[in-house]
């Protein structure tokens, strides 16, 4: 089975269980983990920010920011489809308080300013903070160029707002653009990023943003129950797959194979920005039924199917895939 699912299904590598066996740890929770200090620091320099703090989950670290940002009946505002909306239980309601109101799947400044509206009576709404995500899980991986990055948080302190950027994916949309990451992080107040996704550790995000916020975080972290002890020992894995970030440029040339193939064999096909590759169907549970049957997993996403590409399929595998698929009829 040539597993698309989710670039999440990676395996840590030889080199990343060496790091991890033999990580320094501490007690995160009394003294400090330093690994894990080691790791927050080096992602705080990536993402041009003052300091980060790890977490177990990208879930966790997005309710963590909220949690900070909001209070119970603030209004947010988040691209439709946005992970923080569809994909985290609801807790941006539950635990945050939140109110969301979608917006477009690719929102522009007009948006963020439609939406946030203006001065209202004690009664009426109190917009308070904008999540971004980059790249957009659910617009098919789908890159915020640095300009429009910039217009949507001047846009968003125009109206008073707050920013959080769900960067799960960002370092995909850095390599797209060939830009520092910080680039695709400045000006906003909270960011979040994964670890796993893409490039391969086995698990853990980091939260990051001013010293003050994070100071608030590590009291969050524990209010949820992320007391972490000797969080080294994955925190370690975490080190060595910052230095894969440029690996995912083979990622994204991957999908692009993939995209074109299917496209050749006439499936319906959107063209990937970075390592998602989104096919329209109205029957996407039968499709994924018959590209298991060949050996190829995939999941229904949407109004389709989706696959991802990731660390662990060569260009040999998606030309397998590509010769399996073959045989099937098209959605």
């Amino acid at each position: 089975m040539l597993d698309l699912r989710s670039d999440t299904v990676t395996k840590p590598s030889d080199a990343m269980r060496e790091a991890m066996a033999s990580a320094p740890v501490g007690d995160d929770v009394l003294d400090g983990d330093p690994t894990l200090a080691a790791l927050q620091s080096r992602v705080a320099d990536l993402l041009g920010v003052e300091a980060a703090l790890w977490t177990p989950t990208g879930c966790m670290a997005n309710a963590i920011a909220l949690m900070y940002h909001l209070e119970r009946g603030d209004r947010f505002l988040a691209p439709a489809g946005a992970h923080v909306l569809e994909a985290e239980l609801g807790t941006s309601a539950w635990l945050a308080g939140g109110l969301p109101t979608p917006l477009p799947v690719r929102p522009e400044p007009a948006d963020v300013l439609r939406s946030a509206g203006g001065a209202s009576p004690y009664f009426g709404l109190r917009s308070r903070l904008l999540c971004l995500e980059n790249t957009h899980n659910a617009g098919g991986g789908a890159v915020t160029p640095v300009g429009e990055h910039t217009a949507l948080v001047e846009a968003a302190r125009s109206a008073g707002l707050r920013v959080h950027l769900d960067g799960a994916r960002v370092w995909h949309a850095a390599v797209a653009l060939d830009v520092p990451v910080a680039s695709l992080v400045a000006g906003v107040d909270t960011v979040s990023v994964c670890l796993s996704k893409g490039l391969g550790a086995p698990m853990g995000s980091v939260v990051a943003g001013s010293a003050e916020f994070v100071s608030a975080a590590w009291r969050l972290r524990k209010m949820l129950g992320g007391g972490i002890r000797q969080g080294g020992v994955v925190g370690a894995a975490g080190l060595v797959a910052l230095e894969q970030i440029a690996d995912l440029a083979a990622d994204h040339e991957h999908a692009t194979l993939l995209a074109d193939g299917l496209r050749e064999q006439g499936w319906p096909v959107s063209t990937p920005d970075t390592n998602i590759v989104l096919v329209t169907t109205d029957a996407p549970g039968p499709v994924v039924g018959k590209l298991a049957d060949v050996g190829v997993a995939a999941v229904p996403f949407g109004p389709g199917v989706r696959f991802v590409t990731h660390r662990d399929v060569s260009r040999a595998d998606v030309e397998t895939v590509l010769e399996r698929v073959a045989g099937l009829p098209v959605p």
